[in-house]
Protein backbone atom coordinates (compact mmCIF):
# COMPACT_ATOMS: atom_id res chain seq x y z
CA UNK A 1 0.00 0.00 0.00
CA UNK A 2 2.91 2.49 1.14
CA UNK A 3 4.68 1.67 -2.07
CA UNK A 4 1.36 2.16 -4.10
CA UNK A 5 0.91 5.50 -2.79
CA UNK A 6 4.61 6.64 -3.59
CA UNK A 7 4.15 5.43 -6.90
CA UNK A 8 1.42 7.61 -6.91
CA UNK A 9 3.25 10.63 -5.47
CA UNK A 10 6.13 10.40 -7.91
CA UNK A 11 3.62 9.94 -11.12
CA UNK A 12 1.49 13.04 -9.83
CA UNK A 13 4.57 15.30 -8.59
CA UNK A 14 5.73 15.05 -12.12
CA UNK A 15 2.61 16.49 -13.90
CA UNK A 16 2.77 20.23 -14.16
CA UNK A 17 -1.35 20.40 -13.52
CA UNK A 18 -0.51 19.25 -10.28
CA UNK A 19 1.56 22.26 -8.64
CA UNK A 20 -1.08 24.51 -10.64
CA UNK A 21 -3.91 22.84 -8.92
CA UNK A 22 -2.44 23.05 -5.77
CA UNK A 23 -1.30 26.93 -6.18
CA UNK A 24 -5.18 27.99 -6.93
CA UNK A 25 -6.04 25.63 -4.41
CA UNK A 26 -4.21 26.79 -1.43
CA UNK A 27 -4.88 30.32 -2.76
CA UNK A 28 -8.68 30.08 -2.74
CA UNK A 29 -8.56 28.50 0.77
CA UNK A 30 -6.51 31.14 1.92
CA UNK A 31 -8.63 34.09 0.20
CA UNK A 32 -11.60 32.70 1.66
CA UNK A 33 -10.08 32.89 4.99
CA UNK A 34 -9.17 36.47 4.45
CA UNK A 35 -12.68 37.13 2.99
CA UNK A 36 -14.22 35.70 6.11
CA UNK A 37 -12.29 37.97 8.42
CA UNK A 38 -13.67 40.83 6.42
CA UNK A 39 -10.10 41.01 4.54
CA UNK A 40 -7.82 41.88 8.25
CA UNK A 41 -4.35 42.93 7.28
CA UNK A 42 -2.92 39.57 8.72
CA UNK A 43 -5.10 37.48 6.83
CA UNK A 44 -3.04 38.70 3.68
CA UNK A 45 -3.76 35.68 1.22
CA UNK A 46 -0.13 36.17 -0.79
CA UNK A 47 1.55 35.44 2.95
CA UNK A 48 -0.13 32.36 3.87
CA UNK A 49 -0.37 31.02 0.49
CA UNK A 50 3.50 31.83 0.29
CA UNK A 51 4.50 29.93 3.67
CA UNK A 52 2.21 27.10 3.10
CA UNK A 53 3.42 26.07 -0.94
CA UNK A 54 6.61 26.73 0.59
CA UNK A 55 6.27 24.26 3.47
CA UNK A 56 4.65 21.92 1.30
CA UNK A 57 7.38 22.26 -1.25
CA UNK A 58 9.61 21.56 1.58
CA UNK A 59 8.05 18.58 3.15
CA UNK A 60 8.16 16.37 -0.35
CA UNK A 61 11.39 17.70 -1.52
CA UNK A 62 10.04 19.15 -4.10
CA UNK A 63 12.90 21.93 -6.22
CA UNK A 64 11.43 24.98 -6.99
CA UNK A 65 12.08 24.55 -10.74
CA UNK A 66 9.84 21.13 -11.02
CA UNK A 67 7.05 23.97 -9.17
CA UNK A 68 7.41 26.42 -11.59
CA UNK A 69 7.04 24.02 -14.36
CA UNK A 70 3.66 23.84 -13.53
CA UNK A 71 2.55 27.36 -11.78
CA UNK A 72 4.43 29.01 -14.17
CA UNK A 73 0.90 29.55 -15.82
CA UNK A 74 -0.20 31.69 -13.21
CA UNK A 75 3.10 33.76 -13.43
CA UNK A 76 2.24 34.11 -17.08
CA UNK A 77 -1.37 35.81 -15.79
CA UNK A 78 1.03 38.53 -14.31
CA UNK A 79 0.84 40.53 -17.50
CA UNK A 80 -2.76 40.24 -18.46
CA UNK A 81 -3.54 41.49 -14.87
CA UNK A 82 -1.39 44.36 -15.11
CA UNK A 83 -2.89 45.68 -18.55
CA UNK A 84 -6.31 44.69 -16.74
CA UNK A 85 -5.59 47.53 -14.47
CA UNK A 86 -6.09 49.82 -17.15
CA UNK A 87 -9.59 49.59 -17.24
CA UNK A 88 -10.99 51.07 -13.65
CA UNK A 89 -7.64 53.66 -14.52
CA UNK A 90 -9.93 54.70 -17.74
CA UNK A 91 -13.28 54.40 -15.90
CA UNK A 92 -11.74 57.20 -12.86
CA UNK A 93 -10.21 59.13 -15.31
CA UNK A 94 -11.72 62.52 -14.23
CA UNK A 95 -10.33 61.70 -10.82
CA UNK A 96 -7.25 60.58 -11.50
CA UNK A 97 -6.36 63.99 -13.75
CA UNK A 98 -7.90 66.30 -11.57
CA UNK A 99 -5.17 64.89 -9.22
CA UNK A 100 -1.83 64.42 -11.49
CA UNK A 101 -0.25 67.18 -9.14
CA UNK A 102 0.00 66.16 -5.91
CA UNK A 103 0.51 62.30 -7.31
CA UNK A 104 3.74 63.95 -9.00
CA UNK A 105 4.78 65.16 -6.03
CA UNK A 106 3.97 62.50 -3.87
CA UNK A 107 6.07 60.20 -6.70
CA UNK A 108 9.01 62.31 -6.33
CA UNK A 109 8.70 62.17 -2.43
CA UNK A 110 8.04 58.30 -2.22
CA UNK A 111 10.24 57.22 -4.70
CA UNK A 112 13.47 59.16 -3.14
CA UNK A 113 12.64 58.12 0.29
CA UNK A 114 11.80 54.65 -0.24
CA UNK A 115 15.39 53.82 -2.35
CA UNK A 116 17.46 56.36 0.09
CA UNK A 117 15.69 55.17 3.55
CA UNK A 118 17.02 51.09 2.44
CA UNK A 119 20.27 52.08 1.39
CA UNK A 120 21.07 54.50 4.05
CA UNK A 121 19.74 51.42 6.91
CA UNK A 122 22.01 49.02 4.90
CA UNK A 123 25.27 50.93 5.07
CA UNK A 124 24.63 51.94 8.59
CA UNK A 125 24.09 48.12 9.29
CA UNK A 126 27.77 47.32 7.72
CA UNK A 127 26.05 45.25 4.72
CA UNK A 128 27.78 44.50 2.16
CA UNK A 129 28.29 46.38 -0.84
CA UNK A 130 26.10 43.65 -3.23
CA UNK A 131 23.74 43.12 -0.21
CA UNK A 132 22.61 47.18 -0.47
CA UNK A 133 22.65 47.41 -4.13
CA UNK A 134 20.63 44.03 -4.39
CA UNK A 135 18.12 45.89 -1.82
CA UNK A 136 18.01 49.76 -3.14
CA UNK A 137 14.92 48.55 -6.04
CA UNK A 138 12.74 46.74 -3.23
CA UNK A 139 9.87 49.31 -3.68
CA UNK A 140 8.80 48.35 -7.27
CA UNK A 141 7.56 45.08 -9.10
CA UNK A 142 9.93 42.05 -8.69
CA UNK A 143 10.14 42.20 -13.06
CA UNK A 144 11.20 45.55 -13.07
CA UNK A 145 13.52 45.74 -9.37
CA UNK A 146 15.35 42.19 -10.98
CA UNK A 147 16.56 43.87 -14.12
CA UNK A 148 17.94 46.72 -11.87
CA UNK A 149 19.87 44.50 -9.87
CA UNK A 150 21.20 42.82 -12.88
CA UNK A 151 22.33 46.16 -14.07
CA UNK A 152 24.07 47.10 -11.04
CA UNK A 153 25.74 43.44 -10.65
CA UNK A 154 24.16 43.00 -7.81
CA UNK A 155 22.04 39.57 -6.64
CA UNK A 156 18.72 39.29 -8.53
CA UNK A 157 17.70 36.65 -6.27
CA UNK A 158 18.02 38.45 -3.24
CA UNK A 159 15.97 41.24 -4.85
CA UNK A 160 12.73 39.44 -5.55
CA UNK A 161 13.07 38.27 -2.32
CA UNK A 162 13.37 41.95 -0.80
CA UNK A 163 10.58 42.78 -3.05
CA UNK A 164 7.53 39.81 -1.97
CA UNK A 165 8.77 40.86 1.75
CA UNK A 166 8.18 44.73 1.04
CA UNK A 167 5.24 43.85 -0.91
CA UNK A 168 3.50 41.29 1.74
CA UNK A 169 4.53 43.79 4.90
CA UNK A 170 3.23 47.11 2.60
CA UNK A 171 -0.17 45.36 2.76
CA UNK A 172 -0.49 44.53 6.58
CA UNK A 173 0.35 47.52 7.25
CA UNK A 174 -0.83 50.06 5.14
CA UNK A 175 -4.62 50.59 6.54
CA UNK A 176 -3.85 50.41 9.88
CA UNK A 177 -1.25 53.11 9.47
CA UNK A 178 -3.64 54.93 7.35
CA UNK A 179 -6.39 54.77 9.77
CA UNK A 180 -3.85 55.81 12.97
CA UNK A 181 -2.61 58.55 11.17
CA UNK A 182 -6.20 59.80 9.74
CA UNK A 183 -5.35 59.41 6.39
CA UNK A 184 -8.83 58.99 4.94
CA UNK A 185 -8.92 60.13 0.92
CA UNK A 186 -8.46 56.75 -1.01
CA UNK A 187 -6.55 58.35 -3.36
CA UNK A 188 -4.12 59.41 -1.00
CA UNK A 189 -3.84 55.44 0.44
CA UNK A 190 -4.45 53.96 -2.96
CA UNK A 191 -1.21 56.30 -3.99
CA UNK A 192 1.16 55.29 -1.12
CA UNK A 193 0.05 51.41 -0.90
CA UNK A 194 1.49 51.55 -5.04
CA UNK A 195 4.34 53.50 -4.17
CA UNK A 196 5.80 51.48 -1.16
CA UNK A 197 4.04 47.70 -2.11
CA UNK A 198 4.05 47.52 -5.58
CA UNK A 199 1.51 44.70 -6.97
CA UNK A 200 0.70 43.17 -3.71
CA UNK A 201 -0.21 46.52 -2.22
CA UNK A 202 -2.11 47.01 -5.16
CA UNK A 203 -3.96 43.56 -4.89
CA UNK A 204 -4.76 44.58 -0.79
CA UNK A 205 -6.06 48.31 -2.19
CA UNK A 206 -8.29 46.82 -4.69
CA UNK A 207 -9.82 44.98 -1.94
CA UNK A 208 -10.42 47.63 0.29
CA UNK A 209 -11.20 50.38 -2.30
CA UNK A 210 -11.98 50.37 -6.03
CA UNK A 211 -10.57 53.89 -6.38
CA UNK A 212 -7.86 52.91 -4.18
CA UNK A 213 -6.91 50.43 -6.58
CA UNK A 214 -6.66 52.37 -9.33
CA UNK A 215 -3.94 55.07 -7.43
CA UNK A 216 -2.35 52.14 -6.34
CA UNK A 217 -2.09 51.03 -9.70
CA UNK A 218 -1.12 54.07 -10.85
CA UNK A 219 2.31 54.63 -8.04
CA UNK A 220 3.11 51.22 -8.98
CA UNK A 221 3.80 52.31 -12.53
CA UNK A 222 5.33 55.11 -12.35
CA UNK A 223 7.19 54.33 -9.71
CA UNK A 224 8.85 51.46 -11.52
CA UNK A 225 9.70 54.17 -14.24
CA UNK A 226 11.17 56.80 -11.64
CA UNK A 227 13.48 53.75 -9.86
CA UNK A 228 14.88 52.71 -12.36
CA UNK A 229 16.51 55.61 -13.39
CA UNK A 230 16.76 57.13 -9.38
CA UNK A 231 18.50 53.81 -8.06
CA UNK A 232 21.42 53.70 -10.27
CA UNK A 233 21.90 57.89 -9.23
CA UNK A 234 21.59 56.90 -5.82
CA UNK A 235 23.85 54.20 -5.15
CA UNK A 236 27.01 56.46 -6.69
CA UNK A 237 25.97 58.96 -4.39
CA UNK A 238 25.16 57.12 -1.61
CA UNK A 239 27.05 53.42 -1.59
CA UNK A 240 30.76 53.27 -0.80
Amino acid sequence: MKDNSFSLWVYLSQSPLLWLTVTLLVYATTDAVSLATRRHPFANPVLHAMWIIGAFLLVTGTSYTTYFAGAQFVHFLLGPATVALAVPLYENRKRVVSSIVPMLVALVAGSVTAVVSVVLLAELAGLPRDVVLSLAPKSVTAGVAMGIAESLHADPSLTAVAVILTGIMGAIIVTPLMNRTGVTDFRARGFAAGLAAHGIGTARAFQVDEIAGVFSGIAMSLNALVTSFLVPLMVTLLVR
